[in-house]
């Protein structure tokens, strides 16, 4: 199990290293500027977010994922809205977030609200964009895929600091149960099937949005794999154009969940979502968080591991030993 938890941890960090350098960028100004990405490159000076970063170095996603996990080791894995966003703070003014540019829209605003004493739900609730999908892949290691609602409710709570809104909550916990389900039986297939079996009661536990349905995009994105499963660059092109990688939820996890399924390796994973557009980094590292627990530590590459734990001045042991020893009690 350690090696399927630390799979997730550095496919997600590896994922979103990829995806880094030309992090929203459209399909064709990626394709124009890089022709194809091939590794791991430094972030683009004309990148107004990526230019701050080196090669291997990952972002907000996966820093925010581990500093969630700090909150939660801190409080014996009981989330507290309070200690979740005081080290998001923490995190945000050691790396100038907000100056920056790092921040996504929804956090930016709401943790500021939270910074000033004031409530952020009225934001929160009408939140679409993917803050709480990008982070969430290291939750979805605590649960077994039988544990589907109480999986769902924990990511609400988790998540409630700056997304309460039915489609973020959604999406966050279909991402976290794609983890779940391909640590427990490593079969992409089964991981889709897991993945949309939690999205109405996930739904249910969020403020109402005018959003389109996670499920369908999903689905739709599972058919363009199949239909293109030959045919790797058609297979995102279609992605891309139907189901979209912008910062939505309803865009980037259906995205994200597609590519796991296509791909389900994570070298292969973070090189297709690096190469799709858009919200590059974000679904890197949703995606590749789920390739790297079907999967386990041990088959992802050790160069691609070591540029990771080199980049960052990281370790993902002592999270993958706090999670291995707080996971199956909850």
């Amino acid at each position: 199990m350690r090696n399927k938890v630390l799979g997730v941890l550095y496919g997600m960090a590896i994922g979103d290293a990829m995806g880094m350098p030309p992090e929203l960028w459209s399909r064709k100004r990626v394709q124009e500027h890089y022709g194809e990405i091939q590794g791991f490159l430094d972030g683009c000076p004309d990148n107004n977010i990526s230019y701050q970063y080196k090669a291997g170095q990952f972002t907000d996603d996966t820093s925010q994922a581990l500093t969630i996990l700090d909150s939660l080791i801190e409080t014996n894995f009981k989330p507290s809205s309070r200690s979740i966003a005081e080290h998001i703070l923490g995190w945000a003014e050691r790396e100038n977030a907000f100056e920056n540019n790092i921040l996504g829209p929804t956090s930016k605003v709401t943790l500021k609200l939270f910074q000033e004493g004031k409530s952020a739900r009225e934001f929160s609730d009408e939140a679409v964009s993917n803050g709480a999908a990008m982070r969430i892949a290291p939750i979805g290691t605590l649960f077994e895929a039988g544990q589907k609602e109480a999986l769902c409710r924990y990511v609400a709570e988790v998540s409630q600091v700056t997304h309460t809104s039915d489609v973020t909550i959604a999406g966050a916990s279909m991402i976290a149960m794609a983890v779940a389900s391909a640590m427990q039986y490593g079969d992409p297939t089964k991981m889709i099937e897991d993945a949309l079996s939690v999205e109405a009661y996930a739904m249910s536990l969020g403020a109402s949005t005018p959003c389109p349905s996670l499920g369908a995009r999903t689905r739709l994105g599972v058919k363009l794999a199949e239909k293109y499963r030959e045919d790797e660059k058609a297979f995102l092109e279609n992605l891309y154009n139907l189901v979209g990688a912008g910062v939505n939820t309803s865009e980037s996890v259906p995205a994200a969940l597609a590519i796991a399924y296509y791909s389900f390796d994570v070298k292969r994973c973070a090189l297709m979502c690096a190469n799709l557009g858009g919200d590059t980094d974000t679904i890197g590292a949703m995606a590749t968080a789920i390739c790297g627990g079907g999967n386990g530590a041990e088959a992802i590459p050790t160069e691609y591991v070591e540029v990771i734990r080199k980049a960052n001045s990281i370790d993902m042991g002592p999270y993958a030993e706090a999670i291995l020893k707080k996971r199956g009690t909850l």
